[in-house]
Order: C-alpha cells, then sequence, then structure tokens
C-alpha cells in the first residue's frame, strides 16, 4: 500500500488501465492498424488501382506451405487461378491451378509507387516474381481486378485519419466554447447554449447527408476529404461543450481558481492552466470514444455515394460495391472493409471504457 501512495496520478492510472485486458488488447489492435495505415504503400503487395485481368472478381488466394502433392515448402506461396465460364449460368468460375506456384517474396521489388507521395521506390512487404507474371490477391479482387487487401489498407489510411481529425476540431470547439462558456457565463453562455440546443435538435444524418451533398463535384479529393471532416465535426462538438461547460460551473468557485484569480492570473491562465487540466482524464475518454461515430459517419455518407468518391479509397468508398444482394452472394469478399470497420468500432469503444475506468479513482478496478 505504502507503494501505491508513492505513486504519481499518472502512474495509478496506467496501472488501473493495464489490468483492464481487454482495453489493453484493443489497444494493441488500434495500434496495428494505424500501423498499416501509415505504411499501407510498403504494406500492400500493389497499388490501390493496379488491375489484374486475369482475376477479375477472384475469390482469396490461400498461402501455402504444403503443395498439392503434400511436400512442405519453406518459404510460403500462392497457386494461380484457373478461370472458367459457366456455359449455363455465364458466371466467372476460379479453380487453383496447382501447375502455377507463386513464391511468396518478402522486401522485394513491385510496382513502383511513392511513400507518402514524398519519397519514390519499389519495395514491398512482400508480392511475387513479377517476371513470371504471378500475382497474389490475399482477400481477393473486385470487378475491375484491383487487389483488395491493398485497397482495404489505403482505405485504412483515409478513414482512421478522418476520425482523428475529426475528433481534434471537435475537442477544439467543445472545450473552447464549453470552457468559456461556463467560466464567463453570461450572455456568451447563452448565446452558446442557444446554438448548442438548435444543433442538437436536428437529426445528424439527414444534415451530414444535405451538407455533404452540397459540397461541389468538381473539388479535388483532398478538398472533398476536409469538406467532409469538418461537416462530421462541426456537429459533434455539442455534447462535449455541454459535459465541459457543467463541469466548469462546478469548478470556478473551488479554491485554486479562486486562488489563482486573486493572485491576478488572466482567465485564459485560469482556464487553460488550471481548470483544464484536472478535467483532461475525461476529455481523453470521450476523445477515444467519439472517433467511431466519426469513421461511422464518413463510412455512411461515402457508402451512400455523397460523402469521399473515388478515386479516393476509403472503407466507405470500397463498401460501394456491395450495395446489391446479387453481388454479396456471388463475391462475399468485397464485405471485408466492413469487418474493418466493426472491428475498429469495438476497439475504441473498448479502448475507452478502460481510460474511463483508468480515470476514475473510485472505479472497480481500482479496488482490486
Amino acid at each position: 500500500m505504502s507503494e501505491l501512495n508513492e505513486l504519481t496520478p499518472g502512474q495509478l492510472a496506467w496501472l488501473r488501465f493495464r489490468r483492464h485486458k481487454l482495453a489493453m488488447v484493443a489497444g494493441g489492435v488500434l495500434i496495428i492498424f494505424y500501423l498499416f495505415a501509415i505504411f499501407c504503400e510498403f504494406i500492400s503487395p500493389y497499388t490501390p488501382d493496379q488491375r489484374n485481368a486475369r482475376a477479375i472478381n477472384a475469390p482469396p488466394m490461400d498461402i501455402r506451405f504444403f503443395d498439392a502433392d503434400g511436400q512442405f515448402h519453406p518459404r510460403p506461396f500462392v497457386y494461380g487461378w484457373e478461370l472458367n465460364i459457366n456455359e449455363d449460368t455465364w458466371m466467372r468460375e476460379y479453380q487453383e491451378d496447382t501447375s502455377t506456384r507463386y513464391d511468396i517474396q518478402f522486401f522485394s521489388r513491385g510496382e513502383p509507387y511513392e511513400f507518402w507521395g514524398l519519397i519514390p521506390t519499389e519495395r514491398h512487404l512482400f508480392t511475387v516474381d513479377s517476371e513470371s507474371e504471378g500475382y497474389i490477391h490475399w482477400f481477393g479482387t473486385d470487378s475491375l481486378g484491383r487487389d483488395m487487401f491493398s485497397r482495404v489498407l489505403y482505405g485504412a489510411r483515409v478513414s482512421l485519419s478522418i476520425g482523428i481529425l475529426g475528433v481534434g476540431l471537435t475537442l477544439f470547439l467543445g472545450v473552447l466554447l464549453g470552457g468559456f462558456a461556463g467560466y464567463l457565463g453570461g450572455v456568451f453562455d447563452n448565446v452558446v447554449q442557444r446554438i448548442t440546443e438548435v444543433l442538437q435538435s436536428i437529426p445528424t444524418l439527414p444534415l451530414w447527408m444535405a451538407l455533404s451533398a452540397a459540397l461541389p463535384a468538381a473539388w479535388s479529393p483532398l478538398a472533398t476529404y476536409f469538406g467532409i471532416t469538418i461537416i462530421l465535426s462541426l456537429f459533434g462538438w455539442t455534447t462535449l461543450a455541454r459535459q465541459v461547460r457543467g463541469r466548469f460551473l462546478a469548478m470556478r468557485e473551488e479554491d485554486f481558481v479562486v486562488a489563482a484569480r486573486l493572485v491576478g492570473a488572466n482567465d485564459r491562465r485560469i482556464i487553460f492552466r488550471h481548470m483544464l487540466p484536472s478535467f483532461v482524464s475525461h476529455i481523453i475518454t470521450t476523445a477515444t470514444l467519439a472517433v467511431p461515430a466519426m469513421i461511422l459517419g464518413e463510412t455512411a455518407l461515402s457508402f451512400l455515394g455523397i460523402g469521399l468518391r473515388a478515386p479516393v479509397v476509403s472503407w466507405g468508398v470500397l463498401l460501394q460495391q456491395a450495395q446489391n444482394y446479387q453481388v454479396i452472394v456471388m463475391t462475399p469478399w468485397l464485405l471485408l472493409p466492413g469487418a474493418f470497420i466493426v472491428i475498429t468500432v469495438i476497439a475504441f469503444n473498448l479502448l475507452g471504457d478502460g481510460l474511463r475506468d483508468a480515470a476514475d479513482p473510485y472505479s472497480s478496478l481500482s479496488k482490486t
């Protein structure tokens, strides 16, 4: 017990967070996903728009160590696809061609790309021998023969970054307006509260759809990206602003705030140096729980065709290909971006629960 008394509040919070096993696992999953997003050009065997005319709507490939004869191979490999056209349905049907084996090579040369649009290179984490005209499609291909694994990784960069940027803007507006409203009160508080009430009374999704549809079609993909991010953020700050306002109303008469005011500290210093740090744990938790809402908002708008549009690659854009029953039945692997969305949302929620328990000294984890 004496050792716990010597720990700082931050160390105690980390100790409580470590006891939340699901939150630790969720944090690890999110770190992996964001690393994939950061290094998607290197990890992906292909660029997102590269086509393979020999594998249109091809199913995912199996990575093997044993060939058809049962012989073990230390280097993993995949079998090529043999295409047949069903004479009754005229559908493409793929079967593994055991006569064409493509060995997987690591850190080898492949399709040229520019890492983050800055560093030209040809190195990929894994690929197959291009001289043998081999190919590897771990998640299958779409209707244009584009590699779904590569497109999912490129889509992760857009979807995950929108969540972070959107929440950053939401935190800025919520903390700034809510903090000054709670501390200053009066006319400023009344104005902020009326704006908050009006925004919270409007249905979110129809408003997002209307504003997204109003974005000019001639905008560049980058401009559309920031436009969607701003739209998702402008109407997400109201809940946080009210929470911050209530907290500041309770704290502005506390002894440490009155003491800071008596020694001549200005309002900005009192808010950002004294009051806000005591509330930062709740802000971090709120931000963590708000990221999934941003990701789901972008996915919904892009899926409906009024958010991000091709050639931008996001998880919502990728799901546009699976909008009808026939596509889902014939090519179910096109739903894989949805699986990554579900995993990401669950991971953020579990991480937020762990951070909330870690920040609460009276949580059940604190008593063990």
